[in-house]
């Protein structure tokens, strides 16, 4: 009995620990799988961080994400602090392969309609990003900090200028100062005639338009300052067959270099070899026709470029690896600025489009100046930057160019939207004459030359009009006044333009003082009257509305894209300064958060 008792305990306690020997393993098993899993630095360039296929890596998206939520909503996403260090569990013999980390393929019905693939992971189901993207209209990217690879996702892709002070008149204009018109490929070139930006936004053909001219003067306004002129007297070769002599200007009341070179020459030449700036400037006058022209070295393989400069009104010109412009006849002492860089690309991608075509050549050197015809040259400069004779060739245009009623007439077909007729030649904006307000103000408050308060005085004519009698005046239900920047019809409340022609008017009134400021601060106070009573219908409880067509037209709604909605926002701020009523402060709240991904509440 013994013996039997003994072999009954025996194979007992051998089941018992067979028993527990499979519980701990499965335990085990459990536990490891359960580990989160990162992707180290050895192997991250060579594993796609994927959140449809490592969970581990949605989880540090979202990490930054909400750290991101903090950061100041000037920087870029790309512009914050180094990312830390991933660590983690990996297969260092399985391809790049994630230990213990088991999806499988699943098919996702999206809206009853069509099917795509995704990942499942237990109870997580993972859709490809490339879907999400377009789906939910969000935006989001592989980045690498210091050789780590990080996924960075975000609701909208612009961002709010942080007003840095209350607004002036003689301060900078909004977030202009970072806005660099002349590059677009929507501007064919900068007119040698007129010194500023010819636009195809609506015409392959270029025309002048006077918003873009205006934000051309507005955004160098702020460091309307030139630095770091360098003068170059001397060095002056003169080949058999020219002439080049100093004498005395009397108008000048200094010497000047007066040339004479057969346009069969060389021409008489000036060696430059500036490797660092790239804004040339001189003084002309030309006796005959003739022109200035610049050898410039580039990145292209080291070839030389020349940008001419004629003594006619041709707009611009490209042939092989010479570049024309026509400055006009320059019959009387005038100043030329010019922009190498700017004068260099724009030829080598002039085209037939709306758009210039993209190039990356880059000027090197500026290896000399040339010179034909008959003529004088006086004061040639290099310069880091130009930004005054900018500010002053955009304020000159705006006082040369406006018409007897007081406006801008936009000489090109503006076609709106389904619904609306057609803007034809001669149109005015309300965004067009608030600008041009805005930088003759500036003009005016650096000369104190009255010629320019006089322009923007007289440019609140069109205010007073409705846009059937030729004005940019609507009026909303009857009751609410509007600036249109479209003066369509029907009307279509276009919102930005309406503050920008706000801003404008405020300009002026603050400028010309209580008896010449009274009729701007008339129509301004009516206008912000309106804003404020009419703000509610542009918000959509998730972002913007750009105008309201749905309203006057029966049709869906004009979302605003994220540029404009952050344009909206830093108006607003704009405005908040210079108006105590808290709308503004609640509008621009609110719209804030829309930019990461806040929604008002349902019923």
């Amino acid at each position: 009995m013994r013996c039997l008792a003994a072999r009954v305990n025996y194979k007992t306690l051998i089941i018992i620990c067979a028993l527990f020997t499979l519980v701990t393993v499965l335990l085990w098993n459990k536990c490891s799988s359960d580990k989160a899993i990162q992707v180290p630095r050895h192997l991250s360039s060579g594993f796609r961080v994927d959140a449809l296929e490592k969970k581990a890596a949605a989880s540090e998206s979202n990490n930054y994400v909400n750290h991101m939520a903090k950061q100041s909503e000037e920087a870029f996403p790309q512009e914050q602090q180094k990312a830390p260090p991933v660590v983690g569990g990996f297969n260092n013999n399985g391809g790049g392969r994630v230990l213990g980390l088991k999806y499988e393929e699943i098919d996702c019905l999206i809206n009853d309609e069509h099917t795509i693939k995704g990942r499942r992971e237990g109870n997580e189901v993972f859709l490809p990003f490339t879907w999400v993207e377009k789906y939910f209209d969000v935006y989001g990217k592989v980045v690498q900090y210091d050789g780590y690879d990080r996924f960075e996702f975000s609701h909208s892709y612009s961002k709010v200028y942080a007003q840095r002070a209350p607004y002036h008149p003689d301060g900078v204009f909004m977030s202009f100062e970072g806005y660099n018109v002349e590059v677009r490929d929507r501007v064919k070139c900068i007119s040698g005639v007129e010194g500023v930006p010819l636009s195809t936004q609506w015409g392959p053909q270029g025309y002048f338009y006077p918003i873009q001219i205006a934000q051309y003067g507005l955004k160098v306004y702020e460091t309307a300052e030139d630095r770091d002129k360098n003068s170059k007297p001397n060095d002056w070769t003169v080949p058999k067959g020219c002439f080049m002599a100093s004498v005395a200007d009397k108008s000048r009341f200094t010497n000047v270099k007066q040339f004479i070179a057969p346009e069969t020459s060389e021409g008489v030449s000036l060696q430059l070899g500036n490797t660092k700036d790239f804004i040339i400037s001189f003084d002309l006058k030309f006796l005959t026709n003739g022109s200035v022209s610049v050898v410039l070295e580039t990145t292209e393989k080291n070839q030389l470029f020349t940008v001419h400069y004629v003594s006619n009104t041709q707009l611009i010109a490209f042939k092989e690896r010479d570049i024309y412009y026509g400055i006009g006849p320059r019959t009387s002492w005038s100043t030329v600025t010019r922009d190498l860089v700017t004068d260099l690309r724009k030829g080598v991608g002039l085209s037939n489009t709306k758009a210039v075509k993209p190039t990356r050549i880059m000027p090197k050197k500026v290896v000399r100046l040339i010179a034909k015809g008959k003529g004088f040259l006086d004061n040639i400069t290099i310069s880091t930057t130009a930004h005054m004779a900018a500010f002053f060739a955009a304020s000159d245009w705006l006082v040369r160019n406006q018409d007897e009623k007081g406006g801008w007439p936009i000489m090109v077909t503006r076609k709106l939207g389904e619904g609306f007729k057609s803007l034809e030649p001669g149109w005015y904006s309300a965004m067009a004459q608030g600008q041009a307000i805005s930088t003759l103000v500036r003009a005016y408050l650096l000369t104190k030359d009255h010629i320019f308060l006089n322009s923007a005085l007289r440019a609140t004519a069109p205010y007073k009009f409705l846009s059937e009698q030729h004005g940019v005046k609507a009026v909303f239900m009857n009751k609410h006044d509007w600036y249109e920047e479209y003066p369509t019809t029907p009307s279509s409340f276009v919102l930005n333009g309406f503050m920008y022609s706000l801003i404008g008017l405020y300009d002026l009134k603050e400028t010309a003082g209580e008896k010449l400021g009274k009729e701007a601060r008339s129509l301004y106070e009516r206008g912000m009257e309106s804003l404020k009573a009419m703000l509610p219908l542009y918000d959509t409880g998730s972002g913007t509305i750009y105008d309201l067509r749905h309203f006057m037209l029966g049709i869906a709604p004009n979302l605003a894209r994220w540029d404009y909605h952050t344009t909206h926002i830093n108006q607003l701020q704009l405005l908040s300064t210079i108006d105590e009523s808290p709308v503004f402060k609640e509008f621009v709240k609110r719209w804030k958060s829309y930019l990461k991904g806040s929604r008002a509440k349902h019923n």
